[in-house]
């Protein structure tokens, strides 16, 4: 008699295995599985579309290299994102040495629209509504690109993608003390941000 039910999926740690073994097929699982949460953190913190997915894709590439190094204490995806938010700050820092921080208006627009979190189409089929929504995610994407980068990386990973604290606090190697500080303080600017826009 066959079954019906979902066949399951093997778990990251599971794959990792596969892949240290030489099976390639199990690390496209793994890029696969997570690639998209990883671009729409890194468009959060990076800004550019096209930035995003060349970090994506070298955070991927450096974590493939390093697989051997993984030693389960933490999740894959977070010693992932942990390499991801080293590349971007590594990214913004160049950036900034080089003077050449152009967003273009239309890529920050469409940032938080590009994550499914936070613009599911099939939230509201009213038109004002969503002119509405869309205007409040024009306003919190100018907001946060006001805020540091260590201040918009623990919003980004808290407040838009549900990262747990402990999570957080052993992607940035720092502890969760310093986390809440931070996040405290990066609340607070947004708020006057905000409050400034009205």
């Amino acid at each position: 008699m066959e079954s019906d039910a979902p066949v399951q999926q093997p778990d990251d740690e599971v794959l990792v295995r596969r892949t240290l073994e030489g099976n390639t097929r199990a690390y496209d699982e793994l890029v696969r599985r997570h690639s998209r949460k990883l671009h729409a953190m890194l468009l959060q913190m990076v800004g550019s579309e096209a930035d995003a997915y060349d970090i994506a894709q070298d955070s991927f590439l450096k974590a493939f290299h390093s697989l051997r190094y993984f030693n389960g204490r933490s999740a894959f995806y977070t010693w992932l994102y942990s390499i991801a938010a080293n590349q971007a700050r590594n990214f913004i820092r160049k950036r900034k040495r080089e003077n050449t921080t152009s967003i273009d208006n239309d890529e920050k627009g469409d940032r938080l629209e590009k994550d499914s979190d936070l613009a599911d189409t099939a939230l509201t089929s009213d038109p004002a509504r969503r002119a509405h929504l869309t205007d409040l995610r024009r306003k919190l994407v100018a907001a946060l690109d006001q805020l540091s980068p260590a201040h918009r990386e623990v919003v980004t990973m808290c407040d838009i993608h549900g990262l747990s604290y402990p999570e957080i606090s052993r992607i940035l190697n720092i502890s969760e003390g310093t986390l809440r500080s931070r996040l405290h303080y990066a609340h607070r600017l947004l708020q006057g941000i905000l409050a400034d826009e009205r």
